[in-house]
């Protein structure tokens, strides 16, 4: 360590995550506005906040498996809390929010824009906990970020069009409901065709239309669904859809 320099703490480093799980890969910057504001917020400079981001992403294996690296600096420290939160994403998420709050000096609140986002919207607002509403938001800031905002079936690009989807239904599987490469960004039309099997991906990314639309002489069907068949997604720079998601929706789901 250089002379002047300081430790990263365990909680500089949870936040240094929350960013992290936020932003896209190619984002990993100095100059991103967010790392300027998590730099200012824990007195360190926006390079050592980046820097810090890429270490993280070395640890990735979302990343790994496509090849990308990180920096190679990580620390003990790095991997401890990395291997702490990654996969414990209820936990995780929220501590990191938490912690953010308490930094930021604000109360935690559940956010405005934690609508009903999750596929099955079928719990009541009644039943919804703050816990719930700020992880069902920070899941949703997750899976765009991932995707920068894009469908990954027709590439649109208007954000509040857009759906954190899940691929395997979080009613059905409680660990993962917040796991990032359970989800998708998909735009309201091909959500709601994705969830009750018209439509589905394949464990090489590709997209399969069931055969009821395929067959079908309407031609709006060929601008909606048609033209997507066999067409590979529009992939995220990071959280890759983990293939046992991809082949139960593909094999319990998909109407074929």
């Amino acid at each position: 360590m250089k002379k002047g320099q300081r430790l990263w703490t365990r909680e500089e480093i949870i936040l240094a995550l929350n960013l992290y799980y936020q932003t896209p890969f190619g984002r990993l910057h100095k100059g991103n506005p967010d790392v300027i504001n998590l730099s200012e917020l824990i007195n360190r400079t926006p390079s050592s906040v980046a820097y810090k981001l890429v270490n993280l992403a070395s640890l990735d294996p979302s990343l790994k498996k496509r090849g990308i690296k990180g920096a190679s600096n990580v620390s003990k420290l790095d991997k401890i809390v990395w291997d702490e939160f990654y996969g414990n994403w209820e936990n995780a998420i929220y501590e990191s929010e938490e912690l953010m709050a308490k930094f930021k000096n604000t109360i935690l609140e559940i956010p405005e824009e934690a609508k009903e986002d999750f596929s099955s919207k079928k719990y009541t607002e009644k039943e919804v906990t703050v816990r719930q509403r700020v992880n069902q938001s920070f899941f949703r800031k997750m899976i765009l970020a991932s995707y920068n905002e894009t469908c990954c079936i027709t590439g649109l690009k208007i954000k509040e069009l857009l759906i954190a989807g899940h691929i395997k239904p979080w009613s059905l599987d409680e660990k993962n409901r917040l796991n990032p490469q359970n989800g998708i960004a998909i735009n309201s039309l091909h959500d709601k065709a994705f969830e009750i099997g018209l439509l589905s991906i394949d464990t090489n990314y590709k997209i399969h239309v069931a055969k009821e639309l395929l067959t079908s002489k309407d031609a709006k069907i060929e601008d909606y669904f048609k033209k997507f068949h066999q067409r590979e997604i529009i992939l995220p720079s990071k959280f890759l859809p983990d293939e046992k998601f991809l082949e139960y929706h593909f094999n319990e789901k998909f109407r074929g």
